[in-house]
């Protein structure tokens, strides 16, 4: 490596806290606005249609970025482990159909509640699946967490809601997603995952999302590409985060989508902040807020 590409590649590694934080503060403003438009066009529409238009989007979003990219689209799709860069792709498409449809059911606010729970679930399954060490004060935080959960849920409070478990659900998928993205990298670039997550998805939600085509009224078509560059938006404000700061540094502040996302849910869609739900996602948030803590300080 020549010395101009090295002072480049520190350069873009430089970790700059406090922009990193702006930026994804910004990523979850722009995420709770396209869950918000999600969950207003999938009340209307089908949600395979309205996911599989907003993937033909994420899509392009890729290719334009694997043409701009070293090599072009043909070395940053080459790959030796398709299989399973097909089988993310697909699984994060099924998580945000589940996602979606969980909106239009249980609304924003308990949704969001629920699905903030994956970082727990990523730190429990991270054992088996990539053969990490889970310590007894993580497993501690993870098992407060799923007692947060049942708090939301309530299982044993009168009739049980069944659909109440469509968000962990899809924080479970989300979780196995992430996994599989943390063992590809060992052999795959960020590019390279980035651009299977997107082309598998259209692919799959296509031939699924074509059977249920609606007509939709141009009001929604306007709304329809809100959806389509914010989810572009907030993908690139994600990236732009991940290069000028560490994750571990920004990613506590990702939880700032649960209060946008209950702000939409209040004012925009007449939800209701119950008090469960209010006690369990707080204690939630402070065990996935431990468990990063844990994972920086072994890092």
């Amino acid at each position: 490596m020549t010395t101009t590409a090295t002072a480049a590649k520190a350069q873009r590694q430089t970790n700059n806290v406090s922009l990193g934080v702006m930026l994804m503060i910004g990523a979850t403003v722009v995420f709770a606005l396209q869950d918000g438009i999600s969950r207003h066009l999938a009340g209307t529409y089908n949600t395979y249609m309205v996911v599989m238009v907003r993937y033909w989007f994420f899509a392009a979003f890729v290719v334009f970025l694997a043409m701009r990219a070293p090599g072009g689209v043909r070395a940053t799709a080459r790959t030796d482990q398709l299989g399973l860069q097909i089988l993310r792709g697909v699984l994060l498409a099924g998580e945000i159909v589940v996602a979606v449809y969980g909106f239009t059911i249980l609304g924003l606010i308990e949704s969001q509640a629920v699905f903030i729970c994956y970082p727990l679930l990523v730190a429990a399954l991270s054992g088996p699946v990539l053969g990490e060490s889970v310590g007894w004060r993580r497993w501690m935080a993870i098992g407060l967490g799923l007692i947060g959960v049942m708090i939301i849920l309530q299982p044993g409070a009168g009739v049980f809601n069944p659909a109440a478990v469509i968000p962990f659900v899809s924080a479970l998928m989300f979780a196995v997603y992430g996994l599989l993205t943390r063992y590809a990298a060992r052999r795959d670039s960020t590019a390279t995952s980035f651009f299977w997550t997107g082309i598998a998805g259209a692919v799959v939600l296509t031939a699924v999302g074509m059977w249920f085509w609606e007509p939709m009224v141009g009001r929604d078509w306007l709304w329809m590409g809100l959806l389509c560059v914010s989810g572009v938006a907030g993908h690139w404000l994600l990236i732009k985060c991940y290069e000028v700061a560490e994750a571990s540094a920004v990613q506590p502040f990702a939880y700032f989508h649960l209060i946008w996302a209950a702000f939409l849910g209040v004012w925009v869609f007449g939800e209701v902040i119950r008090d469960n739900v209010v006690i369990g996602a707080a204690i939630i948030m402070a065990a996935g807020l431990f468990t990063l803590w844990r994972e920086r300080a072994k890092g």
